[in-house]
């Protein structure tokens, strides 16, 4: 089954057809089957008077990418115009609970297809999210950085805020992974100059790059795979 995205374009999820309602499309596809954006907002349930739910979802999905889940409060929630306590407090609930039983574990992660599946939900992103995905010596799975969110190019990637966390986690190897929110998953020339100057870092700090996978909600492009690994 392939991850389906929906751009919600209703304030409240009581006014949307009811078979595009996320509830609705999780009794039917499953939870894995639904964005990012839809999750939240079946946890939101509606928006208010100012703001729609998926306004409300959008913020909080920039702030999960840009801090990490595990450094956000429930005071940093209620600084989301639109949300309130109550709310707030359930979003915190959730992310708490998803770090409790969710934990990287023993995950093995031994080609792109398994990486892949680790980062697919990032596909329906309207912008480029660098991903560093992180692996101990037997490449088991010890966590998912986000290190940029925008175009991925040489000006805006460097080498010191890549590898800052994989350091910190002691990870071995690491593969990079980014969106194409236009589904074409050709490498640019950025891209690939990009995968150069980090894969040159990470040979002198001892973490290997195996892989820099291009990916959008349908499917991915592994530079390894297609050789272009120079």
């Amino acid at each position: 089954m392939k991850y389906s995205y929906k751009n919600i374009d209703f304030r409240s999820i009581k006014e949307m057809p009811s078979d595009s309602r996320p509830r609705e499309r999780l009794q039917q596809v499953g939870s894995a089957g639904l964005s990012d954006l839809e999750l939240l907002c079946i946890i939101l349930r509606s928006g208010n008077s100012l703001r729609p739910v998926q306004d409300i979802a959008e913020d909080i999905l920039d702030m999960i990418c840009s801090r990490g889940a595990k450094n956000i409060t429930e005071s940093d929630l209620r600084k989301v115009p639109g949300l309130g306590p109550a709310k707030a407090a359930g979003v915190c609930a959730c992310l708490e609970l998803g770090r409790r039983f969710t934990a990287a574990g023993n995950r093995s992660l031994k080609d792109p297809a398994a990486v892949f599946s680790e980062v697919r939900h990032f596909g329906s992103r309207k912008q480029e999210h660098l991903i560093v995905v992180m692996l101990n010596g037997a490449h088991e799975l010890i966590g998912l950085n986000v290190v940029t969110i925008g175009l991925v190019n040489r000006t805006l990637v460097h080498p010191r805020e890549v590898f800052a966390e994989p350091l910190k986690e002691r990870a071995t190897a690491i593969v990079l992974a980014h969106n194409h929110p236009s589904g074409n998953l050709e490498p640019s020339s950025d891209d690939l100059e990009v995968t150069h100057r980090i894969r040159k870092a990470g040979m002198l700090l001892g973490i290997e790059v195996l892989d820099h996978i291009i990916f959008s909600s349908d499917g991915y492009r592994s530079m390894m795979e297609s050789g272009e690994f120079i």
